[in-house]
């Protein structure tokens, strides 16, 4: 079963911190590059962070300074380190990777089910 995982959500108060993490299982291959997006209740999913093979980062307006993404390639996790929480950062949180089921095929965007982050004031 080929499948991207999200984990690590939760529900913390204003000027909290959660750690978000990403895998995938059950491809050929996944590209390194990871993406992270967030959609709350209402409004169109948005761009949060990124990570590419090389390790180059970025990073939303919104979240700049308060996020931190990471990768683990032993582990082949992606991290999303949320400090300083606000209220406007509660959303489900998703994670993106391209990957291939079979050599044959090309790597195409696959997505998370999300974890959801609430934050309270």
């Amino acid at each position: 079963q080929v499948q991207v995982v999200e984990s690590g959500g939760g529900s913390v108060q204003a000027g909290g911190s959660l750690r978000l993490s990403c895998s995938a299982s059950g491809f050929t291959s996944c590209a390194s590059d990871t993406n992270w997006y967030r959609q709350a209740p209402g409004k169109e999913r948005e761009y949060v962070s990124g990570i590419t093979s090389r390790g180059t980062t970025t990073y939303a307006d919104s979240v700049k300074g308060r996020f931190t993404i990471s990768r683990d390639n032993t582990k082949n996790t992606v991290y999303l380190q949320m400090s300083s929480l606000k209220p406007e950062d509660t959303a489900m949180y998703y994670c993106k990777k391209y990957c291939q089921i079979s050599w044959r095929d090309s790597q195409i965007p696959y997505w998370g089910q999300g974890t959801q982050v609430t934050v309270s004031s």
